[in-house]
């Protein structure tokens, strides 16, 4: 106690430390930098089109005006809601995508038991197509999620479920109203009150013709079931949502954050122009919509994304004059399938990022892109919210992005470029017109290209895909259903469906879908209704109702991939000439000289070529390049990787080429390193290609394995 140092004065760090200026601090850094580009080496460029400082601060906030902004008031860049998620968490929205209605309810029981506070079903094509199972194809019968076909499915999907107490979603495809008859009739064979059901039975016709590339009715007329929906819900059923805008399309393809936003931006305003012209009022029509956004990796874009999201909407309402209320966005998240691999698939839980600002959100499973979800991986997926909620408390946070220099000059930044790209868009001739055209999926190849070349070049990394492999990992099989029975059972079921009864049960039915026929008014969901619980089936009550006529919009589809996938095509490749030969293909590492000389690009070139699945013959290095080229030639490989260092590389590399080319002249020879000056020597000298950071990893790759296909 008598050596303690006793303070004599309170310490203050911003008193005792004059905090250095921005540009105090640039000078440092460039100088430290030793000569090398500022801008290089420190601004990022995004796919967005901005450019990322390395420090923010203060004074880049200052002149712009959503920082202001309080929660659930002003454009509610902050949240639509004064609490934010206080009292009120997200809605822990998991998909279920079986296509069996018992398996489904199971699952959906079991989740719900689990801490699954929503439910979100998503349609198969067929059911989306508005084709009864039997009379679909049998690729399209529980490929996508649940098959329905009337009252008898939906009734076994849901059964011991309080769809009054958990919010139901049910994404339809491009109409609404034959679902929400079969939910009418659900309701009505239950004893469930309508107006005390939540959630969405929610069509989005433009994001489905981009997904599809057709839709099986007219515009025109999707509006005019659009209206009705509207109408039809406002009065019987105010808490359920019609209209659904998804980004998810556009992302999955490849787009940036800024053109998510601005395509579903400009969706929306195409559905809200048609529907003013339909005589339908403005307030209704927001009241009736629900965004979903992709959640891509890039953590703080989508926060500002989201920020920016709910500014722009509320603008959007503002200039048509819509009231308080309506202006507030209603947003569900998922995951992106963008940047999942089938590789090392338990990485893809790290994927799974998570923003707030939101109002439900599905988390993806780790093995979605090969297999459809089990048990475990629904779990996982579902506890990363849970954990999220129970134990980091994110829902005891009103605004954490909130008052982040870089957070709020990122909002700012992406709403700006946002609408930018929604004028564009309205310049021609809204969403729906720059479909036709291809404008939109020429934007988004644009960017999707120089994303994929970015996964090449190993710009961006994919742990597990395109950096890191795991050289333990057996070939990924797909394991989803068994669709040919699904479809037999649900085929069979139909058809016995169909002839039971008596004379006047399908009399019955038949004088209800007859009233449906050219009727294009609210009667026609309460006759739909009647018509379902009397026993007419999906495609018997859309087909009176006029509903799935032939094919009448039709647009290039948009190119829907994963970044992994061109990686995997490698990888697939190598197991599959595993099978035909008994054994890998090989790749030896000439080590030349000291370990000092060749370990560093040795140890690179192993991962390089691990990321294919080669095997790899890492010896320990030779003095000569006599001993390097028998000892190549012994192993047979496919491949010899030449790795030393620049200055040894001129005497080596024409001598140790030319001994592995004259006893072996199909061995592909390459060079660790690229000593630019020297590449057009020693491509004469033999060299077929060159390993170095920034190199596009997957066409020297293919290139490679093309060859060896080829011997």
């Amino acid at each position: 106690m008598e050596n303690q140092v006793k303070l004599t004065k309170e310490f203050k760090l911003k008193g005792d430390f004059t905090p250095p200026s921005f540009d105090e601090w640039k000078d440092k850094v460039i100088a430290d930098l030793k000569g090398a580009s500022y801008e290089k080496k420190l601004i990022t460029n995004t796919y967005e089109g901005i450019s990322l400082q390395p420090i923010y601060t203060r004074a880049d906030i200052e002149n712009l005006s959503l920082v202001d902004g309080k929660p659930g008031f002003t454009e509610y860049v902050r949240g639509t809601k004064a609490s934010g998620y206080l009292g009120n968490g997200w809605e822990v929205c998991q998909e279920i995508p079986y296509g069996d209605a018992d398996e489904f309810n199971s699952a959906l029981i079991s989740d719900i038991n689990r801490g699954q506070n929503s439910i979100n079903v998503i349609l198969d094509s067929a059911t989306q197509l508005l084709i009864d199972a039997d009379y679909a194809e049998m690729s399209k019968v529980g490929d996508k999620g649940l098959s329905i076909s009337g009252l008898s499915s939906f009734s076994r999907a849901f059964d011991n479920v309080d769809i009054e107490k958990y919010p139901l979603h049910i994404q339809t495809g491009f109409v609404a109203l034959p679902m929400l008859m079969i939910l009418s009739a659900y309701a009505n064979k239950t004893s469930k009150k309508l107006n005390n059901i939540k959630g969405s039975v929610e069509a989005d016709p433009i994001g489905y013709l981009a997904t599809e590339g057709k839709l099986p009715l007219n515009f025109n007329s999707i509006l005019d079931k659009m209206k009705i929906a509207i109408e039809w819900t406002q009065k019987y059923a105010p808490g359920i949502r019609t209209i659904g805008i998804s980004g998810l399309p556009y992302n999955n393809g490849g787009a940036s954050a800024v053109q998510e936003l601005a395509f579903v931006m400009s969706t929306a305003v195409e559905y809200i122009n048609s529907l003013l012209d339909k005589g339908v009022n403005v307030n209704d029509i927001a009241n009736n919509m629900r965004f979903t956004f992709a959640i891509g990796p890039n953590y703080f874009m989508e926060i500002a994304k989201l920020r920016a999201a709910r500014v722009i909407w509320s603008n959007i309402l503002d200039s048509y004059g819509a009231d308080t209320e309506s202006k507030k966005i209603v947003i569900h998240g998922r995951t992106s399938k963008f940047n999942q691999t089938m590789y090392d698939p338990n990485v893809n839980m790290l994927r799974t990022t998570i923003v707030g600002g939101i109002d439900s959100l599905h988390t993806n499973t780790y093995d979605e892109s090969y297999s459809a979800p089990g048990e475990f991986s629904r779990r996982i997926a579902r506890n990363t919210q849970i954990i999220l909620k129970e134990e980091a408390h994110l829902n005891n946070v009103i605004d954490p992005a909130g008052g982040s220099y870089y957070v709020e000059w990122l909002t700012n930044e992406i709403a700006n470029n946002v609408w930018q790209q929604f004028k564009l868009i309205e310049e021609k001739g809204g969403m729906l017109s720059a479909l036709k055209t291809g404008y939109i999926q020429d934007e988004i190849n644009k960017i999707a290209d120089v994303k994929t070349m970015d996964i090449r070049k190993r710009k961006n990394v994919l742990v597990g895909t395109n950096s890191y492999a795991n050289t333990k990992e057996n070939k990924p099989y797909f394991k989803f259903p068994d669709y040919k029975n699904l479809f037999t059972k649900r085929a069979e079921f139909l058809q016995k469906f169909r002839v039971s009864g008596n004379s006047d049960k399908h009399a019955a039915i038949l004088d209800k879908l007859n009233s449906m026929v050219d009727l294009n008014t609210l009667e026609i969901i309460d006759i739909g209704t009647e018509a379902v619980l009397a026993g007419a089936t999906l495609g018997e009550i859309s087909h009176f109702a006029r509903i799935n006529t032939e094919e009448a919009e039709s647009v290039k589809p948009l190119n829907i991939y994963r970044a992994a996938e061109v990686f995997e095509k490698i990888r697939n490749s190598l197991f599959d000439i595993e099978e035909k030969n008994g054994s890998k293909p090989k790749v030896f590492l000439a080590t030349m000289g000291s370990l000092k000389q060749f370990k560093a690009r040795a140890d690179f070139s192993r991962s390089f070529f691990e990321l294919a699945g080669f095997d790899i013959i890492y010896p320990n290095g030779f003095s000569t390049t006599e001993a390097a080229v028998d000892s190549a030639i012994e192993s047979r490989a496919d491949a010899v990787i030449i790795c030393s260092t620049d200055d040894e590389y001129p005497e080596i590399v024409p001598e140790l080429t030319k001994g592995v080319k004259d006893r072996n002249g199909n061995t592909h020879v390459i060079l660790a390193g690229f000593p630019k000056e020297q590449i057009e020597a020693y491509k004469q000298s033999g060299v077929d290609d060159f390993i170095y950071l920034g190199c596009d990893a997957y066409g020297i790759l293919s290139n490679l394995i093309n060859k060896i296909l080829n011997k």
